[in-house]
């Protein structure tokens, strides 16, 4: 199993979830930047042992779900507080674990990914794994060729990963 924590928390999550599994190696990938909490608190229940949950929503009828993984998820929770500040209802996905994800029932990732919702995935990486989690109207912001390197703040800016580009291409296509 690939894990991609987001913060400390998290990355302990994923180290446990990694000890218990006896039947397939695992792998932790970790951000060189310095990463903030997204979860506050330590939480005795591994939110990640189903590869994904809700850090953060401002309404159940969400109009857009962003999802994200590792570093990735602070932009996400950015993203989030500025949409709000447009009237844009919105929840943040964190996905450490994909294959832990694709694994849960349909009724799971439904409420994870609700399918009336824009979906929207941000990965500085290779966008090509997170194409199956979009349904017929999402939008995945990354790459789809060979990694890029430089300060992260320069490749989000080079990718179109800034807060701003971002809220830009979520309203375009909630207009459509």
């Amino acid at each position: 199993m690939f894990f991609r924590p987001a913060d400390i928390n998290e990355t302990l999550e994923c180290w446990e979830i990694a000890l218990k599994n006896k039947n397939t190696p695992s792998a932790i990938a970790l951000s060189r930047q310095k990463l903030p909490y997204i979860n506050p608190k330590f939480s005795e229940n591994n939110k990640c042992e189903n590869g994904a949950y809700v850090v953060k929503m401002t309404s159940h009828k969400s109009k857009v779900t962003l999802v994200a993984s590792g570093s990735e998820v602070e932009l996400a929770l950015d993203v989030h507080d500025e949409l709000k500040k447009n009237d844009i209802e919105s929840k943040v996905i964190s996905m450490p674990c994909q294959e832990l994800f694709d694994k849960q029932s349909d009724d799971f990732k439904k409420d994870i990914l609700e399918e009336e919702s824009l979906i929207v995935t941000i990965e500085a990486g290779n966008v090509s794994s997170w194409e199956k989690y979009l349904g017929v109207k999402g939008i995945s912001l990354g790459i789809n060729r060979f990694g890029e390197s430089a300060p992260y703040k320069k490749v989000y800016e080079h990718l179109n990963l800034s807060v701003e580009k971002i809220v830009i291409t979520i309203q375009e296509n909630l207009r459509k």
